[in-house]
């Protein structure tokens, strides 16, 4: 796994736009060109872009009930009680501090002829958009980016922007698989002064993995849109993404150190964004037994510990009381020096499964989904001590990964991967994608995409003195931004649910987007 540094300050996003004035005319400094370049633009472009995902995790991390708060009736996001705030930093994170930067960097890359910083530009454009689609149904696209040109771009329908990031993945594909010779400046350099691909480290082999993989996992979203779900070529997109973990798009977290700020893990304890919440038990009973009778999963210890027992929302509970320390910050996901997993090679085995499952290549179905799990241990299971707080993680032995795959816990035949009460449904797989996915959003999309069955999740429960708002639904998106419902409003009002709930709603939360109907 290639370990991604965090530039959350802007310091390499190019040099600002300066100039100073003399007492008789006017110089340029040289001190702050007006001018930069592709590779000092790229490394802000990935850091922050990757980043976007765990502000979105905030809120999402209640919804799939990975955590809950530890006081009851806390009248908080586990139980549904929304605000436009909660989106801001999502949807102005992908078009202010990422987005508006990506398409500069195309022209200045075509201009001096660098495709592998035009190819890198169109894939992160695609993992933003179809990420922020993903939280908030419609987005602006083809009237975004322009700056005071448009303060009020149309919001684009998310069938549309499904076809446009696609086509920037193609895009960004061919671009990624052009000759090294080809590019005018080097993809990535560590000395003397970091810059350009700092996710893979100019190895365009995995950029054009990350493509096939994001295309993989947005076409697995179709699952409800009948022909327009194709799991042939889901499978096909797949058989050309990760390899193994090693290929892994992940957001490696670093300490701070000057002029970098917030550069350590957005989990963890020095961020504080968690320090009301413990896991959730929807979540923990997958691991204690609860959920698979007699099964310990090795993975309790790391993800979470030993003794934890989680939260149903609005009820309140945990091992803890609210004046310790909560148990959140002794999860793996939660060290201050840790990653986020934003698409990966696991992740990547289940899309295959489900999509395998689908199309009755129930053989091909199983395999993966073996491979999924037994990949995820792999990862996170290989032990240390790190602080704060104090927390030593088990080594996850291979023994242990041989004799969890032969439990109870996971489907030993091809039969075993569906629901005995629903044989189209393929619940062994989406139960352990469910482990797998601890903290990553798309756990969200695929329980709307099963409209959080609980044949799948049966210990997922709904918050006690949830919002009215809810109507006594599972949330299916976010809010529009605040920023937006300010200075957007006539195109968010626009915006209309199958419900006829408009985006200025409160309740607009409960409309589902496009993929989800």
């Amino acid at each position: 796994m290639k370990k991604l540094l965090i530039l959350l300050a802007l310091a390499l996003a190019g040099p600002a736009l300066t100039s100073c004035e003399s007492f008789l005319d006017k110089n340029t400094d040289p001190n702050s060109p007006t001018e930069t370049t592709p590779n000092f633009l790229l490394p802000s472009i990935i850091s922050n872009g990757l980043a976007i995902q765990y502000f979105s995790e905030q809120r999402v991390s209640a919804i799939t009930q990975n955590v809950a708060s530890r006081s009851a009736n806390a009248g908080g996001i586990d139980q549904y009680f929304f605000t436009n705030a909660f989106s801001t930093a999502t949807f102005n994170n992908t078009y202010f501090l990422v987005g508006g930067n990506i398409p500069p960097m195309i022209k200045l890359a075509e201009a001096e002829g660098s495709p592998y910083y035009v190819g890198a530009g169109k894939i992160m454009m695609a993992l933003i958009l179809s990420h922020a689609t993903d939280m908030l149904g419609d987005i602006p696209y083809r009237e975004a980016f322009q700056g005071e040109k448009n303060f009020s771009p149309v919001y684009d329908p998310q069938e549309q922007l499904y076809g446009d990031i696609d086509k920037l993945l193609d895009e960004g594909i061919v671009e990624m698989s052009k000759p090294a010779s080809d590019n005018k400046r080097p993809f990535y350099s560590a000395a003397p002064i970091l810059y350009g691909d700092i996710l893979y480290k100019g190895d365009a082999s995995k950029w054009v993995r990350l493509a096939w993989s994001l295309k993989a996992r947005q076409l697995q979203h179709l699952t409800k849109k009948g022909a327009k779900y194709d799991a042939a070529k889901v499978l096909d997109y797949a058989s050309k993404g990760f390899q193994s973990s090693l290929d892994d798009c992940v957001l490696q977290f670093q300490p701070v150190v000057a002029p970098l700020a917030n550069t350590t893990n957005y989990f963890g304890q020095t961020r504080a964004n968690f320090n009301t919440f413990t896991y959730g038990a929807n979540f923990i009973k997958f691991l204690n037994g609860g959920t698979f009778t007699g099964v310990i999963d090795p993975r309790l210890p790391v993800l979470a510990t030993a003794t934890s027992v989680g939260a149903d929302p609005g009820r309140g509970g945990g091992p803890l009381p609210t004046s310790v320390l909560t148990d959140f910050y002794s999860s793996w996901y939660a060290r201050e020096l840790g990653y986020m997993d934003v698409i990966t090679y696991h992740e990547l085995q289940f899309i295959k499964a489900e999509a395998a499952f689908l199309a009755n290549q129930k053989t091909v179905a199983l395999a993966a989904y073996r491979e999924g799990i037994r990949a995820h241990m792999t990862k996170i299971g290989v032990g240390g001590t790190f602080t704060p707080p104090a927390v030593t993680f088990p080594t996850i032995t291979p023994a242990q990964i041989t004799a969890y795959l032969a439990s109870g816990a996971v489907a030993q035949t091809e039969a075993e991967l569906a629901s005995p009460t629903a044989p189209n449904v393929p619940r062994a797989i989406m139960q352990q994608k469910y482990i797998a996915m601890f903290l990553n959003p798309e756990a969200w999309t695929d329980m709307r995409r099963y409209d959080f069955s609980p044949d799948i999740y049966p210990n997922l429960v709904f918050p006690a003195g949830a919002s009215a708002d809810a109507g006594g639904q599972f949330p299916r998106r976010l809010l529009p931004a605040a920023t937006e419902v300010t200075l957007n409003t006539a195109r968010v009002q626009g915006l209309v649910g199958p419900d006829g709930i408009n985006g200025l709603s409160p309740k607009f939360f409960t409309q589902k987007v496009w993929w989800d109907q």
